[in-house]
This record gives C-alpha cells, sequence and structure tokens, in this order.
C-alpha cells in the first residue's frame, strides 16, 4: 500500500477514534444538566397546568406560539439589514437558525443562492488569507532587515505562530466589544466569536438579537457585519497556513520516496549494465564509457556463424569450482549455465565474434605449437583457459 494511502486510512481512524472520544466526554458533561433541566421544566409546566387551568392540549399550542413568536423579539427581521444578516450567514455557512424563510419560493431562492453563493465565498476568503499571508511575510521580513538580524527568511512555523496570534487577537477583540453591546460575559462573548467565526453557528448565542437593533443601531450593526467577514478572513488564512504546512511535509515525504526509488531503479540499471550478458549465444559484455555503455562483444562465442565445420569437445573438471579468464586471450568459450566447459574449435581460424578488436594494430597473431611437459603454461588455450594439451596445436596473441 502506497504512502498516500496509508496516510488517509490513518487519518480516517484519527477523526473516527476523535469523534468517540469527543461524544464520550460530551456526555459525561451534559448528560446530567440535561436531566435536570427536563425535571426543572416539567415542575414548571405542571404549576403552570395547576395554576391558570391548561389541560395537554392548550399547553402544548402555547408552547408552539412561543416558539414562533422567539424570532420576532429583535423586531422585524426580514429588512434590508437583516435580510443582510441572513444572507452573511447562509453564504459563509454559519446559519445561526434564528430566521429561516416561510415561504416556499425563499426556500427554493435559498437553495440556489448557497449553491453559487457558498463556493464564490470559500474562494473569496482563501484568496484575501493568500494576500494577508503574503502581506505578514514581507512585514516580518523588513522588520528583520531593520533590526539588523542576518538571516531575514521566515520560515512556515513562524507563520504559523504568528497566524495563531492574530486568531487570538481577533477573537479578544471581538469578545470585548460583543460583551459591551449585548450585555453578555467576557467567556460568553469569546464562545459566541468562536463559534461565529469556525462557522459552526450553534444559535444559542445570536448578536443583534434585542429589540431593534437592527433598525436602529446601525454603527453596531456595521461593526458586526465586518467583524464577521473580516475574521472569518483571519480564521481563512490561518487554516491556509495549517493546511499548506501538512501539504509541503506530505509532499516532501512523497518526494523523498520518489527520490529513493529512482536512485535504486538506477543503481539495479548501472550494475545490470556492467554485467555480462548472453544474447543468442554470445556472450556480451557492456562497459561504462563517457557516451554511456558499450555493448562490445569481448567474449568470443563458439563461432557458430563461421561457414566451415566444428567440432567440440566437452571436458569436465569436478575439482574446479571457479575459472579466471581474460575476455582478450579467448576465441571459444560458451556462455551456458552449467558447469563444463565446451572446448570448440573451428576450421576457419579467422572467425571471431569480435573482428574489430582481433584485427586491430595492437594485436597480432602468430601460430605456435605447444610443446610443454605437462605443466602450467602462460600460453592461453583457444578457450582462454590454462590447461595444457600436448597433442594439440594452440595459438599465441602478442601485442606488438
Amino acid at each position: 500500500m502506497k504512502a498516500p494511502s496509508v496516510r488517509a486510512l490513518v487519518l480516517v481512524l484519527c477523526v473516527l477514534v476523535y469523534l468517540l472520544a469527543g461524544a464520550a466526554v460530551f456526555e459525561a458533561l451534559e448528560a446530567e444538566s440535561e436531566r435536570s433541566g427536563r425535571r426543572e421544566v416539567e415542575r414548571r409546566a405542571a404549576e403552570m397546568k395547576q395554576k391558570f387551568g391548561f389541560t395537554d392540549a392548550e399547553y402544548h399550542r402555547l408552547e408552539k406560539l412561543l416558539l414562533l413568536a422567539k424570532p420576532h423579539r429583535a423586531g422585524r427581521q426580514w429588512t434590508f439589514a437583516g435580510s443582510f444578516y441572513f444572507a452573511v450567514t447562509v453564504i459563509t455557512t454559519i446559519g445561526y437558525g434564528h430566521s429561516s424563510p416561510r415561504t416556499d419560493a425563499g426556500k427554493v431562492f435559498c437553495m440556489f443562492y448557497a449553491v453559487l453563493g457558498i463556493p464564490l465565498t470559500l474562494v473569496m476568503f482563501q484568496s484575501i488569507g493568500e494576500r494577508m499571508n503574503t502581506f505578514v511575510r514581507y512585514l516580518m521580513h523588513r522588520s528583520g532587515r531593520c533590526i539588523g538580524l542576518h538571516r531575514t527568511g521566515v520560515s512556515m512555523g513562524n507563520m504559523v505562530s504568528v497566524g495563531f496570534l492574530f486568531c487570538l487577537s481577533t477573537l479578544c477583540l471581538g469578545a470585548a466589544a460583543f460583551s459591551h453591546f449585548e450585555g453578555w460575559s467576557f467567556f460568553h462573548a469569546c464562545y459566541y466569536c468562536f463559534i461565529t467565526l469556525t462557522t459552526i453557528g450553534f444559535g444559542d448565542f445570536v448578536a443583534l438579537q434585542k429589540k431593534e437593533d437592527l433598525e436602529k443601531k446601525v454603527p453596531y450593526v456595521a461593526f458586526a457585519f465586518t467583524y464577521i467577514l473580516v475574521g472569518l478572513s483571519v480564521i481563512g488564512a490561518f487554516l491556509n497556513l495549517v493546511v499548506l504546512r501538512f501539504l509541503t511535509v506530505s509532499s516532501e515525504e512523497e518526494d523523498g520516496n520518489e527520490r529513493m526509488t529512482q536512485e535504486d531503479l538506477h543503481r539495479r540499471s548501472h550494475m545490470a549494465s556492467t554485467m555480462s550478458t548472453v544474447v543468442n549465444g554470445h556472450s556480451t559484455f557492456s562497459l561504462p564509457m563517457a557516451g554511456g555503455n558499450s555493448c562490445t562483444n569481448l567474449i568470443s562465442s563458439r563461432c557458430g556463424e563461421s561457414m566451415g565445420p566444428k567440432r567440440s569437445n566437452t571436458l569436465s573438471y569436478p575439482g574446479l569450482s571457479s575459472c579466471c579468464f581474460c575476455p582478450w586471450m579467448s576465441c571459444g568459450l560458451d556462455a551456458c549455465d552449467s558447469f563444463s566447459l565446451t572446448l570448440s574449435e573451428s576450421v576457419d581460424r579467422g572467425c571471431h565474434s569480435n573482428p574489430v578488436f582481433y584485427n586491430s594494430v595492437s594485436y597480432r597473431v602468430d601460430g605456435a605449437s605447444y610443446c610443454g611437459s605437462g605443466g602450467s603454461s602462460a600460453l592461453g588455450s583457444p578457450n582462454g583457459f590454462l590447461i595444457p594439451d600436448r597433442n594439440r596445436s594452440f595459438t599465441r596473441r602478442r601485442s606488438v
């Protein structure tokens, strides 16, 4: 399995484990509070039914009426300012849920509006985030030169750290502003900013929902819209840095693996090019040269291409475990995979698979006869082995 597939599988498993751990923690933290809150609601509902004499059906109708009236507590929602607020929550995928289309035509238009608006908004935030990262990198580079640093380069780690600080500053600034205008605690305001800028949008805390805020507090409305758009751009820039960092690490790993694979293939091909190969009965050496590899047939075959008859004797040497030969002194070495040595003699003594080397200026052939007495000889046999034979004529080759 390739490295990207393994990485994807590991990420899927990590997300599943993360989800299971989150579910366990949320259950432990919220289950008891939910049970106690439900008991409290049931107790108060029973008191109201007893006090005002409501039946169960009348109480449910009253409860439904209160839920329908909740979006209208902040005044008219479908003014131009309220509609703009709703459009912002749609294309940014925040989706508070404080208001929603009631008519079928509004629901259909909302779907088509989101299909086009969401990708457009994501591309816009990505582009703005890249420009912001470029500007921050330029400022850091200029600052390093102003204070006299020798190395003014900005690493990815530095950019991630600066982006995190910008995100934290944006959250704190928004929390301070919304806690002032909405009357929330700083913690709840910070929680609202985080849920908004991460586009989670639970809707438990929604700005501009006090009575007639959308119609009368124009500066606050402008600040809220600007903060949401700018804050989403900052968060998008930071996420671009994190994702880019992850992609850079993944690309470096893949490039390293590919480089190792190419080096291994090159090493194997080089080893194969320097080894002797056998093609159509010819033993061939491939030697490295300046312009590539030479494929000169330095080890001759059995002269199977000669016109004259040929006789061969196969001699087995059981005590011979390894043989040393010289390619420029061989005439009839048969390239085979067995442990037998074939001695071939051609009638035509001019038959050689390497006539260029054999007929070169530095090469001459003199006829000679072996006249040894059973000892070793420096004269090469027709097959390049130092094997004496009293009854045969040998060819002695001499360089001039």
